[in-house]
């Protein structure tokens, strides 16, 4: 039926995000439309409200219940390709009795309606996908890195997200790569929360900032103003308002992610080869000239082939607080056309 429509909604640690998408295409919701998600509460508390936000996007857009065919649903991760919490829970969910939670199955039985689950960065990395290629989205292919306390991504093949065998294609974050050259003169090798070292998360994420770059740049910049900050966490808030006025320490601190970026997609092109890389994260949100400047020196660390060069484009990730719900709402109306 032509009337019918998806809904997407995008779980956070304290909201979610709701929209409406029609079977055009077209996004019934301007807006960033956000209620509490209360996932601290426990999973029975945190279903109800993700039930309650698709209740007040159908309300606000003023669509019948009986018109929707499908809701996509994104959560952080780390859970599997079908949405099962990961075992040992993660800093969203973070109470035991998130652990092996299948929320895609427990929100379908509340709702009574078809769930199509994505992580969050594969649910971005969709959007951004085809915001940028429109009616050409399901013949390209693209790989997206998202910076945030983590480092999410997601690649895109074919316009459908490649989620792999246990539905961890994409965990971009987790990639090794080359420490040569990105480090400063005796900077300690990086570690990441997930117990790697030198993988692109430790370098390209608020939590690297936190661990491993600020610890030693204010070594090196030691009448720093951030010295004084009351916790590195504190600090690692401030440090883009500095890059932003062309703060020297600041900028060195996102040279090193941008150049781990860089690498990151050196590494993706010689895997998939896509015709587009996606940023973004808190960069996004930045001024326009700063996010600029990271963006090319991302893309002058990245290095291709002359024939992927003539191809290959570089873009930022848009409407950022949209794209989780927008991109969970693209895959469910995917699923729909492919029934």
């Amino acid at each position: 039926m032509s009337d019918l429509v998806v809904v997407g909604l995008d779980n956070g640690g304290t909201a979610n995000n709701a929209t409406v998408l029609d079977r055009s295409g077209r996004f019934l919701v301007d807006r960033l439309v956000e209620t509490p998600s209360r996932v601290l509460e426990g999973p029975a508390v945190a279903v109800d409200a993700l039930a309650e936000a698709l209740d007040g996007i159908l309300l606000l857009t003023g669509v019948a219940r009986t018109r929707v065919a499908a809701v996509g649903l994104d959560t952080p991760g780390p859970a599997s390709a079908d949405g099962v919490i990961s075992s040992k829970g993660s800093t969203n969910f973070s109470q035991p009795a998130w652990r092996g939670f299948d929320i895609r199955a427990a929100l379908q039985a509340r709702l009574g309606l078809p769930v199509v689950y994505n992580n969050d960065g594969n649910a971005a990395a969709l959007y951004a996908h085809h915001a940028y290629f429109g009616p050409d989205a399901h013949e390209r292919s693209s790989v997206s890195a998202i910076v945030g306390t983590g480092l999410g991504g997601g690649v895109i093949e074919g316009g459908r997200v490649v989620k792999g065998a246990a539905g961890m294609a994409g965990e971009l974050g987790h990639v090794f790569i080359p420490m040569d050259g990105l480090l400063g003169e005796g900077q300690p090798v990086p570690h990441c929360n997930c117990g790697y070292t030198a993988d692109a998360e430790s370098v390209a994420s608020l939590t690297g900032i936190v661990n491993n770059l600020l610890p030693y740049w204010l070594t090196r910049y030691p009448e720093h103003e951030l010295t004084k900050a009351e916790s590195m966490g504190r600090a690692a808030k401030l440090v883009r308002g500095y890059g932003e006025d062309g703060d020297p320490m600041a900028l060195a601190v996102f040279e090193q992610q941008a150049m781990a970026l860089g690498r990151l997609f050196t590494i993706a092109a010689n895997f998939t080869d896509p015709g587009a890389y996606f940023v973004g994260g808190g960069v996004v949100e930045a001024a326009p000239h700063f996010r600029q400047w990271f963006l090319d020196t991302v893309r002058a660390h990245t290095l291709l082939r002359a024939e992927q060069a003539a191809v290959a484009t570089f873009s930022l990730v848009p409407d950022l607080d949209m794209a989780g719900s927008r991109g969970a709402a693209i895959a469910a109306l995917d699923a729909v056309r492919d029934a």
